[in-house]
């Protein structure tokens, strides 16, 4: 079989061609025995497998069209992790409270109790259900499934996603399908290469509406430029392409993270999906959190500013007051860029902006203030300092950043080579966010006279052109880009071994 080598290769894998054979613009249809015995096939690069095999049972052809594509580096949907999810009553009920909005919003005409939505690459025969259907196919990257939906105590419950064969198509919607299809492939879906030596595929995942985006536009423009001299396709990519992960070996976040957030769905999704990832799910669960962050520095003997964890049902401004002395910075469990973070310079300030905190989170972090003219920024990626900085405050303003309604200012920043910063604070900073792990952190650190704290560590770490690239230029972006290369270089290693 010849397969167009001027496009990255669609393979549609069948279980019987003769039957079921899709005359589709970029794509190739095979029999799932040619996929899983062809050596030629199998030695294929840069192909996509999109599996319509009639099951995807454990051990079927289905199931191994899948496990072999994940074996041969072939991107493919639905991928083993995605067939697992499938199974799993926690996934599905994940998915219904993340869609819960939009299912009610989709459903709320529909008299009976139950209901089926059969999607096919995302779109369903019925327009009104189109935006619901490509919701879930976000969710759920399979190219064929339906969608069950219970009413129950007044609203629509989703119960159940399964994967449709082919032969499962009714025969009224396989006109319908087909088209679908034929849409889905004559798109612009990365098939031409922006270089043909490109070993690896990376997705840049950012906000371009992002006003405190982690990078400004030019660093994007050198982390890309930077990937393609590493022989890395690096493509940005928004929180409307999470379906479209399969196709990368690699994610790297340049958006504001948060738990709560696309951006965290992105980072567990890239990772059950075998790609090199940063930020990584742990990173971003426990920099996102000032509470986990307190009690990690205090359990670890880390300097930090006098810290207590202040709680809904233990509220005592006084014994606040006692402990820490005003002014007192109080801090949302997930706060970010300043935002979520004030000063009660008093008594009265602390009740009010204390119960306010405490409507949203259960937890609330009192810190003493410690007034400084600036805050050290280490950069870390792979347990090595990379960048450091300091941001000096607002002035007449107690933070780097002063929020004014919709807008902010900043403070003035000095860059330094790392040899020149003093070895205290990189100490200090490096054991901190070695307790984090080895992706890339930003720490934030407070120098007094002698002594230094740590303030937090951030997973997504600014790194704007004109900033943080100051000393080390294009080789700052090449540092990051080589991380990736070499956690990929080293996987495939170890798979040789």
């Amino acid at each position: 079989m010849k397969i167009k080598e001027r496009f990255k290769k669609n393979l549609l894998v069948v279980d019987n061609v003769k039957k079921m054979s899709l005359n589709l613009p970029n794509a190739e249809t095979v029999s799932a025995k040619d996929y899983l015995l062809d050596s030629n096939i199998g030695s294929q690069q840069k192909v996509k497998v999109f599996n319509l095999c009639n099951s995807y049972r454990y051990q079927s052809e289905g199931y191994y069209v899948s496990l072999l594509a994940e074996a041969r580096g072939h991107k493919h949907i639905p991928t083993i992790s995605t067939i697992q999810d499938l199974k799993s009553l926690t996934a599905i009920k994940h998915i219904g409270n993340e869609l819960d909005e939009l299912i009610q919003k989709e459903l709320i005409t529909i008299k009976s109790d139950k209901f089926e939505l059969s999607i096919y690459f995302g779109k369903n025969i019925a327009k009104k259900y189109s935006k619901l259907s490509l919701a879930i196919f976000k969710f759920v990257n399979a190219p064929l499934m339906k969608a069950f939906f219970n009413h129950y105590q007044g609203k629509w419950q989703l119960q159940n996603i399964n994967p449709l064969s082919l032969g499962e198509i009714p025969e009224n919607h396989r006109d319908f399908f087909r088209k679908a299809a034929k849409e889905y492939f004559s798109k612009d879906r990365r098939i031409v290469p922006h270089r043909t030596t490109s070993r690896y595929d990376m997705a840049i995942l950012y906000n371009p509406k992002e006003k405190d985006s982690p990078s400004n536009s030019r660093a994007m423009k050198k982390f890309i430029k930077a990937a393609n001299a590493l022989s890395i396709d690096a493509e940005l990519i928004t929180r409307d392409d999470l379906s479209r992960l399969a196709e990368f070996d690699m994610l790297f976040i340049r958006e504001t993270t948060n738990v709560n957030h696309h951006t965290y769905r992105f980072s567990r999704k890239a990772t059950a999906e075998g790609l090199i990832t940063i930020d990584d799910p742990l990173s971003i669960l426990k920099c996102c959190n000032k509470v986990y962050l307190a009690e990690l520095l205090r359990n670890n003997n880390i300097k930090a500013p006098k810290t207590l964890i202040v709680h809904s049902k233990n509220n005592n401004p006084k014994e606040i007051i006692n402990k820490l002395s005003l002014p007192i910075v109080l801090k949302k469990p997930d706060s970010s860029f300043s935002q979520g973070v004030v000063k009660a310079n008093n008594e009265e300030e602390l009740i009010t902006e204390t119960k306010k905190m405490l409507l949203k989170s259960d937890l609330v972090i009192a810190q003493e203030f410690l007034p400084t003219q600036f805050d050290w920024r280490i950069g870390i990626i792979d347990r090595i300092p990379i960048f450091a900085c300091k941001y000096y405050m607002v002035k007449k303003h107690w933070q780097i950043i002063k929020k004014e309604s919709d807008e902010s200012k900043e403070g003035d920043s000095e860059t330094f080579p790392i040899d020149l910063v003093p070895k205290s604070v990189i100490k200090t900073a490096l054991k901190a966010a070695n307790l984090i792990g080895d992706g890339l952190y930003g720490v934030d650190l407070k120098q007094i006279n002698d002594e230094v704290f740590v303030i937090e560590v951030n997973d997504n770490p600014n790194i704007d052109a004109g900033v943080e690239d100051l000393i080390l230029k294009e080789a700052l972006y090449l540092k990051i880009m080589s991380v990736f290369l070499n956690r990929i270089e080293m996987r495939k290693f170890r798979g040789m071994v």
